[in-house]
């Protein structure tokens, strides 16, 4: 049996609103977009969504939008793609890297008060919610709030995912999403910047699109049409195509469907494996309803039967898909190099990056490909 990884989902209307965008004649930003903005807004509880072209594009705008610039810090987690930094490298600022909790990947509200008593020049901080669980949004806040410094949540993983009772993209300052293939509804590639502040999202439209300050749809398509426009800063190619936005529309209404299945394997995982000896998994902070389960990951202890590469290549000998869930920032020769980072301030992230495995997981996994997986992992892990 061969299981991949992850397996993208496309059994609702995405074709036939992806006809309908081909019949229109139109086919980048127009009408599916803004409905796509329309209905993640109504669905996250935040007022105002700026759909874009990676979730990349949404934090580089983010942290423009809220005018961080050379000799800035941003407070970034070790544990994440390289995304969540690089876009604070793009405006000229600096990142600061702090550790997160060992067993859930997250940041915590203790170590970002630590850090910012450490670097008072932080300006904004980037949490990241790993592997589909929220971190802890009140007490993240009321750190932050306390200090006047911004908060941008990277949210790649975390659609729908709830916390204290509301979901992400309703807490921080700005929410940064991700329809890339590989996550809970996807675009293929895509993005949205979610905010509260009228004044944040006008500027991330105009720099989405060129510093241009009308929509190229609404200049064509209003009561008087107009060729005119104006560019009023330099800003950048991130829109996203009508196309897209009507796969995502079409992945929106199986939201919900898609988080249950998720969870129900994530479950017979926790469920089957966590007997395993010297084998961590997930902690969880909160109801398993309010995960969105973008992922599962094992850390294989120091005494485990089988080390890491031992275990991986049993897992490619069976065919089963598998990923890593991250190589910490401080180990990327441009961060550790550039800010001369030492792996021994960051002892948690070491531990599970020493050990961490994730495992197949998508909504449409077939009983029989979940208990070959267990039993591979099983297998392999207990000798």
């Amino acid at each position: 049996m061969k299981v991949p990884f992850c397996k993208v989902v496309c059994g609702g209307n995405e074709a036939c609103y992806v006809q309908e965008v081909l019949d229109s004649g139109w086919l980048t930003t127009a009408g599916k977009c803004f409905e796509f903005e329309k209905k993640f807004a109504a669905e996250t509880g935040g007022r105002f969504c700026v759909a874009v072209n990676s979730a990349t594009a949404a934090l580089h705008l983010a942290v423009e939008a809220l005018g961080i610039g050379p000799g800035d810090e941003v407070l970034v987690p070790t544990l994440t793609f390289t995304a969540t930094a690089e876009v604070v490298r793009y405006v000229g600022a600096d990142p600061v890297f702090v550790d997160v909790e060992y067993g859930s990947g997250l940041v915590t509200a203790e170590i970002i008060e630590e850090a910012l008593a450490a670097h008072p020049k932080v300006k904004a901080v980037m949490v990241v919610h790993f592997a589909g669980q929220a971190a802890n949004m009140p007490a993240i806040m009321e750190v932050c709030r306390r200090r006047q410094v911004r908060v941008i949540e990277d949210a790649a993983h975390a659609f729908p995912t709830r916390c204290a009772g509301r979901m992400i993209g309703s807490w921080g300052d700005i929410t940064c999403f991700s329809f890339y293939a590989n996550k809970t509804i996807t675009t293929g590639e895509g993005g949205m910047f979610v905010t509260d502040d009228e004044g944040l999202a006008r500027r991330a439209r105009v720099m989405r699109l060129h510093g241009i300050d009308r929509d190229i749809w609404n200049r064509f398509t209003a009561s008087r049409p107009s060729w005119e426009y104006d560019v009023v800063a330099p800003g950048f190619k991130y829109n996203l195509s009508d196309l897209a936005a009507a796969v995502g529309l079409a992945q929106l209404e199986q939201t919900h469907e898609f988080r249950q299945k998720r969870q129900a394997v994530g479950e017979r995982y926790v469920k089957t494996l966590s007997d395993l000896p010297d084998v961590d998994l997930p902690l969880l902070h909160g109801p398993a309803e309010d995960h969105s389960w973008h992922f599962f990951w094992l850390v294989l202890g120091a005494k485990a039967l089988k080390n890491r590469n031992v275990f991986i290549e049993g897992l490619i000998e069976r065919e089963i898909g598998f990923s890593v869930h991250y190589k910490p920032l401080h180990h990327m020769t441009y961060y550790r190099d550039h800010y001369k980072l030492d792996a021994a301030r960051f002892p948690n992230a070491e531990r599970h990056w020493r050990g961490c495995v994730s495992l197949p997981l998508y909504p449409t996994m077939q009983e029989t490909e979940l208990e070959y997986v267990i039993a591979a992992v099983r297998e392999l892990l207990r000798g």
